[in-house]
């Protein structure tokens, strides 16, 4: 761990003594985690606190770490990750806060402490169905507002559950049951003596 990582792990230690934080170190980033009830409390330190200032929100997300690293997850599978960057100290960390309910993934939003959240949390909401308590406009961003499911999960189906289409006779858009049928594709190899010049 170089020397910057190690002051700026220390740092955050000394801001963040009151919470109950896991530390992990990997490419030279410093990533914490922490629970989700110290969240928003956490990302407001961050920001606040002399010593670290994180003013800038870089980027928001969300998770399924139902099956990470080819281990299967059976519960706490949804978490929200952020990088955030303190411009005046040029240091990064990253935070992550893993969601207690799996049937109603919730955490608080961080509108209040950085305004470029309202749409990475919207995006979250809209594609893993995570909700962001606080945030003042939580609704699709990417997705029809018809749209059923969240399809960044990893157990939608890839051909989903509705499709649309224009209807001439109702002259409208019509959603209906998807009609497209599950089929594996496995490449055919084909091997000619030749190819690829004479030998």
């Amino acid at each position: 761990m170089s020397e910057k990582l190690e002051a700026l792990k220390g740092a955050v230690q000394q801001a963040l003594q009151a919470f109950e934080v896991n530390y992990l170190t990997a490419l030279n980033e410093l990533t914490i985690e922490v629970r989700q009830s110290d969240y928003l409390a956490v990302c407001q330190k961050l920001k606040d606190d002399r010593a670290l200032r994180f003013d800038q929100l870089i980027d928001l997300c969300g998770m399924d770490y139902s099956t990470y690293r080819n281990e299967v997850k059976e519960s706490q599978i949804f978490a929200v990750v952020l990088h955030l960057l303190s411009v005046e100290l040029n240091q990064r960390i990253r935070v992550r806060a893993t969601c207690i309910d799996d049937d109603f993934p919730m955490v608080a939003s961080v509108v209040d402490v950085w305004s470029a959240a309202g749409w990475y949390e919207r995006e979250a909401f809209d594609l893993y169905g995570i909700v962001f308590q606080g945030n003042p406009d939580l609704r699709r961003i990417l997705t029809d507002y018809g749209f059923m499911g969240h399809p960044f999960r990893k157990d939608f189906p890839l051909s989903g559950h509705v499709e649309m289409r224009y209807d001439p006779e109702q002259k409208r858009v019509i959603y209906q049951p998807v009609t497209i049928e599950p089929r594996e594709i496995t490449p055919r190899i084909i091997r000619e003596e030749q190819y690829g010049g004479s030998r």
